[in-house]
C-alpha cells in the first residue's frame, strides 16, 4: 500500500528540529542516494524501549483518554515484560504469529512490543476484515494467537471467530484445535471474559519467574534483523500481501524525523497501518515522545478534544481526517494553542487543504514526505526551509541510508533527468519480503534489491521529487497519459468544492473518459456545467472531466482513505452505484 505523506513541522520549536537540506552538488541522472553522518541504529525494539524507560521512566509513555488508561515509561515498560512474559507461560515462543486485530485501544501497543520483546511475529490485522479475508490473512501466515476485543461498532470480532472455529465453544482457554485454522491455538479478549478465550488479565498473570528470566535471557539472541511485523496491504489486485518487516527496517525508520522527548503526539489513525504502528507507536521507544490516543476509532471532536486537553503539540492524520476536523462547525471553540507540528498522510493532499491548516489548526509550516507500506514506510522527506512550490508539488529529497532511481517500466533503463518514469527504491528500509510468497516477492524486488513501488515520478536538479500519480490509477484517453491527482488538485481551489476523486470510466472511441466524483462543502448546490467551465482555460482541454457526479461521501478504507479504483468503470452508471 503507498502512502503520501505531508508533515508540516516549526523547525523553530522544542519539539522538532529538522535542518535545512544539505548542499549538494546538483543531481544530472534520475538517480539519488540519502548520505549521511549519523549512523544506522542496531538495536532491537525491546532494546530501545528498554533504554527508554531507563531515561525517563516517570515521563507519560501512553494516554488514552477514553479508556482512562495512563502509562509512565516505566509502568509501560513492566506491562510489557509480563506481558511477553505471559505469552511464554501460555506455550507461545520465538517466532511464532500473533495476531493483533482491533480498534485502537492500550493492549494494541502493549502487545506491538510485547510481541517484539519475545521475539514473536506481530501480525497487523485490518480490523474491518470480514469472515474470509479474516481466514485467509491467518490461514496465509499460520497465525498460532489472536488479540481482539468482543465487538467494536458493527464488527464482532469474537462472533466471527466462533463462526470460524466452533470448536471454541467446547475448548479449554488456550487450548483451541481449529480444523479451518489449525494453527490457532487460543484468542486473548482485550475487554470481556469469553467461553474458550482467555483474558488480557490472564496474559498478565501467567508469566512466573522462570518466564521472565526466558525472556531475559532471550534478548541476547534476538537479532535486529529478525522478522518481527507483518503488514498487509490492499488486496485490490489479489489476495492481500504480508509486507514482513524487521526489528532493523522500521526502528530505522522514525529517527529522521527528528521528534524530542517534549512531543505530545495526538494518534487518531489506525495502529494496524504502517503510518500508525510505525512513525507513531515505534516513536515512542526511539525518541521517548509521548503517544495520546483520542479514540478507539477516528472521531474528529475527539480529536479536537485530546489536542485541547491534553496539550498535544503534535498530530497525525489522513487528509480524510483533517478535512473533516477543519469542517467542524465549533473548530473555534477548541483551544488549540498547543498544536505546533504534524504530519498527514495516507494519499496526496490538495494545497489548498494544506493551506487552511496553517490558519484554522495552528500549523505554521510544513515539509513533505512519502513512502509505502514495503519500504517501512517513509522514503522521501522534505524540510520546513523548502520554498513553497517544493513543499507543494514534490515530496522531498531522499532518506538518510536511502537510494532512488526513476526507470522506464517497460524496459527498467533508467529515465533522462526529469522525465517520468516508475520511482524504485533500495536501502534498509525494504522490507524481507511478502510472507511465505516468493513470487509476488519476485514482482516487485528485483535480484539487486530494489522495490518497484508502482508509482510515477520524476526527479529534478535538486533532488527533490515529484510523483505523478500511480501506474494502475493511470487514465488514457485518446492516447493522452492523464494523471488524477493533477485533476483532483485543481478542483481543489473550487470554492465550493470540499473534496474530489477522479476515476477513469471506459470509452469506446478514446478509450477511457475522465469522470470527477465531488463532495460539496454543506449548504452548497452546484452544476455539471459550472465544474466544466470552472475547468475551462485553467487545465488542458483533455482532462476537463466529461463527466461529474455529485456525492454525499466516498467508500473508505478503515485507516480513514478515501478506497482508490484500479481499473477504469465500463460505464458512469457503474460507477455511480459505488456511491450509494
Amino acid at each position: 500500500m503507498t502512502i503520501y505523506i505531508k508533515s508540516m513541522s516549526l523547525a523553530r520549536t522544542s519539539s522538532l528540529h529538522v535542518e535545512g537540506p544539505p548542499h549538494v552538488p546538483s543531481v544530472t541522472s534520475s538517480c539519488v542516494h540519502g548520505t549521511s553522518s549519523t549512523s544506522l541504529v542496531y538495536s532491537t525494539i525491546g532494546q530501545c524501549l528498554q533504554a527508554a524507560a531507563r531515561r525517563w521512566p516517570d515521563r507519560e509513555a501512553v494516554v488514552f483518554p477514553q479508556e482512562g488508561v495512563r502509562k509512565t515509561f516505566a509502568q509501560f515498560q513492566e506491562d510489557v515484560d509480563k506481558t511477553a512474559a505471559g505469552l511464554f507461560a501460555l506455550g507461545l515462543n520465538r517466532g511464532d504469529r500473533l495476531g493483533v486485530w482491533g480498534p485502537n485501544t492500550y493492549e494494541w501497543i502493549l502487545y506491538q512490543y510485547a510481541t517484539a520483546k519475545a521475539g514473536i511475529i506481530m501480525v497487523s490485522v485490518n480490523p474491518a476484515y470480514q469472515l474470509n479475508e479474516l481466514e485467509y490473512t491467518m490461514r496465509k501466515v499460520k497465525c498460532n494467537a489472536v488479540v481482539c476485543p468482543t465487538r467494536f461498532k458493527t464488527q464482532e470480532f469474537c462472533q466471527m471467530l466462533r463462526e470460524i472455529c466452533p470448536e471454541i465453544n467446547t475448548a479449554a482457554s488456550g487450548r483451541i484445535q481449529s480444523s479451518r485454522l489449525p494453527d490457532l491455538r487460543m484468542v486473548i479478549v482485550t475487554d470481556s471474559r469469553q467461553p474458550g478465550m482467555l483474558h488480557v488479565e490472564d496474559v498478565l498473570q501467567a508469566g512466573e519467574s522462570s518466564h521472565h528470566k526466558q525472556l531475559q535471557d532471550l534478548q541476547s539472541k534476538l537479532s535486529f534483523d529478525d522478522p518481527i511485523n507483518i503488514q498487509f496491504t490492499s488486496g485490490t489486485t489479489g489476495s492481500p500481501k504480508g509486507a514482513t518487516l524487521s526489528h532493523h527496517n522500521i526502528i530505522n525508520n522514525g529517527e529522521p524525523l527528528f521528534l524530542s522527548p517534549s512531543v505530545r503526539l495526538c494518534l487518531p489513525v489506525p495502529l494496524y497501518h504502517c503510518f500508525g504502528s510505525v512513525l507513531g507507536g515505534m516513536c515512542l521507544a526511539t525518541h521517548g515522545i509521548t503517544l495520546v490516543f483520542p479514540s478507539a476509532g477516528f472521531n474528529s471532536r475527539a480529536n479536537l478534544q485530546a489536542i485541547q486537553d491534553e496539550r498535544c503539540n503534535f498530530l497525525y492524520g489522513t487528509p480524510t481526517m483533517f478535512i473533516d476536523m477543519l469542517s467542524q462547525p465549533d473548530l473555534q471553540q477548541f483551544d488549540l494553542s498547543s498544536v505546533e507540528a504534524g504530519i498527514m498522510a495516507g494519499s496526496p493532499c490538495p494545497p489548498e487543504i494544506m493551506r487552511k491548516l496553517k490558519v484554522d489548526l495552528n500549523i505554521q509550516e510544513m515539509t513533505v514526505a512519502y513512502g509505502t507500506t514495503e519500504t517501512s514506510p517513509v522514503t522521501f522527506l522534505g524540510f520546513p526551509s523548502d520554498r513553497e512550490e517544493l513543499k507543494i508539488n514534490t515530496i522531498g529529497c531522499i532518506m538518510d541510508h536511502t537510494e532512488a532511481k526513476v526507470v522506464d517500466p517497460s524496459t527498467e533503463e533508467m529515465v533522462p533527468l526529469g522525465e517520468s518514469g516508475e520511482l524504485l527504491i533500495r536501502g534498509y528500509c525494504v522490507m524481507l519480503g511478502y510472507w511465505d510468497d516468493l513470487k509476488k516477492t519476485s514482482e516487485v524486488i528485483s535480484p539487486s534489491r530494489w522495490y518497484k513501488t508502482g508509482d510515477i515520478a520524476s526527479l529534478n536538479s535538486l533532488g527533490y521529487c515529484r510523483i505523478e500519480g500511480r501506474i494502475k490509477d493511470l487514465i488514457i484517453r485518446g492516447g493522452e497519459n492523464i494523471y488524477p491527482a493533477e485533476i483532483e488538485q485543481f478542483l481543489h481551489t473550487h470554492p465550493k468544492v470540499q473534496d474530489a476523486q477522479v476515476i477513469g470510466v471506459k470509452d469506446e472511441r478514446l478509450g477511457e473518459q475522465v469522470c470527477a466524483c465531488i463532495k460539496l462543502k454543506d449548504g452548497q448546490t452546484s452544476s455539471v456545467e459550472e465544474i466544466r467551465d470552472f475547468c475551462k482555460g485553467q487545465i488542458a482541454h483533455f482532462k476537463i472531466p466529461h463527466y461529474v457526479m455529485f456525492v454525499n461521501s466516498f467508500p473508505l478504507t478503515v485507516s480513514g482513505k478515501v478506497r482508490s479504483f484500479q481499473s477504469s468503470f465500463q460505464n458512469v452508471e457503474m460507477l455511480a452505484l459505488t456511491f450509494r
